[in-house]
């Protein structure tokens, strides 16, 4: 069986590439760290790992990008995979948006761009002690 994944989505390879780097160096070699630019990569990625029968555990999802937003995304993953820990990382996100997001995707936190790296692990982490 593989790893779990930790999916991370935001259309900024910078905010890509720093959330990886936090996550390894926190949960070093326990997931699988996979990143997608937009919402529909984000469900292409997923469809493609659920074929392959790995399951995902915790997605970060950015709120503001271009497409589809976060929120809506959430929605659409929750649909299949309700017990995915959703989290959204935003510096944009409105208060319709996150409540949205809370009631329909069952979203685990909030938390806003930039993030602390403790705050964002301890999110986690509390997330998945819930599963």
């Amino acid at each position: 069986m593989s790893k779990p994944v930790i999916l991370c989505v935001d259309d900024e390879r910078m905010v890509l590439d720093s959330l990886r780097t936090q996550l390894s160096s926190s949960f070093g070699n326990s997931y699988i760290y996979e990143a997608a630019e937009d919402g529909e990569e984000a469900l292409d990625l997923i469809q493609e790992l659920n074929e392959d029968e790995v399951s995902i555990v915790v997605i970060i999802s950015d709120w503001l990008m271009p497409g589809m937003k976060g929120d809506e995304l959430l929605i659409r993953i929750h649909e299949q995979f309700p017990k995915v820990v959703k989290i959204m990382l935003t510096g944009q996100a409105d208060e319709v948006a996150v409540n949205r997001a809370k009631k329909f995707a069952n979203l685990h936190c909030c938390l806003s761009k930039p993030w602390s790296e403790a705050e964002l692990l301890e999110a986690i982490k509390s997330g998945l002690s819930q599963l």
